[in-house]
Parts: structure tokens; sequence; C-alpha cells
């Protein structure tokens, strides 16, 4: 094979998951199906990610296409290499033989195929998101590739799923000092190796443990109090982590991830109403991940209505902490107040998205089923005083083409560890019944 710059069939997914993807294959040459285009003509109409992808990458084209016809090869500018709008062809004999429907994902098929065998001095690579796709391109021997952009390493994905470190043998004394002195425990004395910022610690000896939070800029390790919120006691370690960072006004940005079970959306619920003074509202929301738009026409009633059951768990969680206080208390009646004058508000998070957050507490939860993008226009609509607090379970992921490695929590807890306002925290023990952190684990 020489050395000729690549050429990359683009799948419909691709497109949709970043609508900038044309962007992103260097000197590399770009072949676009014509039936990508009629697929992504279907998505241009709504309010959700991949609606807006759309419509950006159409916009995108016809700024690279300018007065340019598409009946060849045209420069997509300086650095980057050449694109191609790839008109339909007939079935070779293999595919006729195997593929008994005429699909979009067959006709891309089809034009790979094609770009392969008429560029035989060339490197020809299809691009998809969606794994049957890329074991049918293998199967007819092309050469198949997921969208690697915006995924993190494997290392990246440990690194994020321990979240807390735990430090065994520490000295009486050591440990100790950590809270005699005013400025807690530098670095040194706990001989510290690659800390980041807001990074949380488990001291232990046998006799007993300590919790503590590593301050990047001053290199020293502080104490963690015990905390409580709105009637919410943590009942392990990493909750009481997670409280730490929910309720540290310098942290304007969380992650928590986890097993179903592990407490993080009634913690980041918890925290943000034992700071409702600080906050002109909170929010707490959820992607709505129906296969289809119309299964939610089986539900009864208006839009509000059929999104309802989606946003159950969510109510559960608030129940959770009504039920933490007395019915006849301040706290109980302030939250019945907050929900009628919507300062608390739950909502699907397609009503919220657009929406200008100033002076927010923005819980999003199950956000390991947004990618990259969703969320970071997420946190970039953040405006000063707010807080945001993105919580899920990488391995329980619903949309189709994200996985572990792709997802927008997972992108986002990787690419801002270490930041002073950001911190992570990883929950580890079920505690909604042992069955459940059982089941959460090896099921």
């Amino acid at each position: 094979m020489s050395n000729n710059p690549k050429i990359f069939v683009l799948d419909t997914n691709v497109l949709l998951h970043d609508h900038k993807a044309l962007s992103n294959f260097q000197e590399n040459d770009i072949v676009i199906p014509i039936i990508v285009l009629e697929e992504l003509d279907k998505f241009k109409k709504g309010n959700d990610q991949i609606n807006f992808n759309a419509r950006e990458f159409a916009r995108e084209l016809d700024k690279i296409l300018g007065d340019k016809m598409l009946n060849g090869w045209i420069g997509m500018g300086p650095g980057r290499g050449r694109l191609k709008v790839e008109l339909g062809h007939p079935f070779p004999e293999v595919m006729e033989d195997s593929f008994y429907e005429d699909t979009p994902d067959h006709r891309i098929l089809v034009v790979a195929q094609y770009m392969k065998e008429n560029n035989p001095d060339r490197r020809v690579i299809l691009i998809t998101k969606d794994v049957n796709l890329r074991i049918k391109a293998k199967a007819l021997s092309i050469e198949a590739q997921d969208y690697m952009n915006d995924k993190v390493r494997d290392e990246s994905i440990v690194s994020l799923s321990k979240g807390v470190v735990r430090m065994n043998r520490v000295t009486p004394q050591t440990m100790a000092k950590l809270y005699q002195t005013a400025d807690g425990l530098s670095a040194k004395d706990i001989r510290l190796k690659g800390a980041h910022n807001n990074q949380y610690y488990i001291l232990k000896n046998k006799d007993g443990s300590a919790l503590a939070r590593y301050e990047a800029a001053k290199k020293r390790l502080v104490p963690v109090p015990n905390h409580r919120a709105y009637g919410i006691t943590p009942r392990n370690q990493e909750q009481n982590f997670a409280l730490d960072a929910l309720l540290n006004p310098a942290v304007s940005l969380v992650s928590l991830t986890g097993i179903a079970g592990t407490g993080k959306t009634l913690l980041a619920l918890a925290a943000a109403l034992a700071q409702e003074d600080d906050y002109d509202q909170i929010l707490l929301s959820r992607p709505v991940i129906p296969l289809k738009n119309q299964e939610m026409g089986f539900l009864p009633g208006d839009i509000k209505e059929k999104l309802a059951p989606y946003m159950l768990p969510l109510m559960d969680n608030l129940s959770v902490i009504k039920g933490s206080v007395k019915e006849n208390s301040r706290d109980h009646l302030r939250i019945e107040e907050m929900l009628k004058t919507e300062k608390l508000l739950i909502s699907p998070l397609a009503y919220i998205r657009g929406r200008s957050l100033s002076k927010v507490f923005f819980i999003v939860d199950e956000s390991q089923n947004l990618t990259p993008h969703e969320v970071k226009t997420i946190i970039t609509r953040a405006g000063e005083g707010s807080k945001l607090v993105f919580t899920g379970d990488i391995h329980q992921i619903d949309q189709p083409y994200l996985d572990m490695h792709s997802n927008g929590l997972t992108y986002l807890t990787d690419k801002m560890l270490g930041q002073d306002l950001f911190a992570h925290v990883n929950l580890v023990k079920g505690e909604r019944s042992r069955l459940a952190e059982v089941a959460g684990n090896i099921l």
C-alpha cells in the first residue's frame, strides 16, 4: 500500500454524532455517499441534538462547496484533503447474494466497495459508529473503523472508575498532622505522586482512617469533614466525598459516576436543596431515550404527560428526601413551595437545552447517554454563579452509537480532571439493598 492519503467513507451516524467531523481527517480524502445526505434530510426537523447536527452539517457542507459543483473531488481548505459526494452504484453480485434488502446501510457498503475497487493504490476505510455495519463491511473485506475523535483511552477509563485513591499504612503521626495544622498535610509529608486538583484520598492504618482532598495550588491535603445535606447523611466514604464536592462553592462542575443505587442523583439533589438560597433555580433533568418518537404516542395525555414516566426516577429521589424530613417541617413545606413556584424544576433535558443558565444548580442525570458535544453545549451555557452536576453509569448506556469510551460523561471527566473548578467522584457501594448492589455489579 502506498503513502497516498487515505479515503474515508462516512456513515450517517458519524455526522449525526459530530457535525464537524469533516475537519477531523487531516489531509485524507472524504467520501459521503449520496444516500447519507438523503438520510440526514430526515433528521433536519426537531429539537434534539441529532437534529441540530443534521442542520449544522448541511451548513458546513454548503460553506465548503460554495459555488462549486459536487460532480468530482473538491478541496476542503489548507491542511485538509478533498471531499466527494458519491452517487449510488449497482449492487455487486456478492452483495446481491448476501443482502436481500435494499437499505441505506447496504448502499453505503456498495459505495465503500466501489471506492476500494476503483482506487487500488489507496487505503479505503468505512467510518461508522454502527458495530453491525462494521462487521458486515469486514465480512466483505472492506476495512471499517469506529469514529474515534472523541474517544478516551482505556487507561483513562481505569482512572475514572477509581475516582478515589486509598493510601494504606499511613503512620498515626502523619494522619494526626492532617488535622493538627491549619495548612493540612503537605504533599511531601505523604509523598504524593501524580495527584490532581480536588483528588480525594482515604488515608488508612490499623487504627482507623481519615478523609482528605488535595489542593494543587498549595500542594497539600486538607481534611474532609463529615457532611449532611437536607436530611441525607452519607452512608459511606465515597458518598461523603461526593457531598464535599457538591457543597464546595469553589467547585462549579462535578461529575459523579457509579452503578445504579449508589446515590449519585440523591446526593446531588440533597446538596442542591441545602444550598437553594445561593441559586435562583434548581434544575433536575435527564435525556429522554425512547427507541423512536412514536413509542411515546402510545402513552396517554399531552406531551408533558407522555414524558412524565421518563421523569419518575427523578421524582423518586425527591420523595426519598421528602421522607427524610418531618412532614410538617419547614424543609418539607419548602420543597412543596419550590415545586409550585418552579424554583425546583424537574424536566426532560430537551425542554431545558438552549436556555441560559445563570445562578442555577443544574443536575443532569443519566448523562452517559449524552454525546461529548451535547455535554459541551450544556456547560458552555453556564453563566456566573451556576453549578453543574453530571451523574451517570458509563457501563449502562442506552444510546446505540455511544460506548464507555465515547459518551459525554466519560469525555467530560477525562478532559476536566485537574481543573480547580472541577471534581469527580466514583461511587462504588450500592445503598438501595444488597440485592441491588450485587445485581448492579455482576449482571
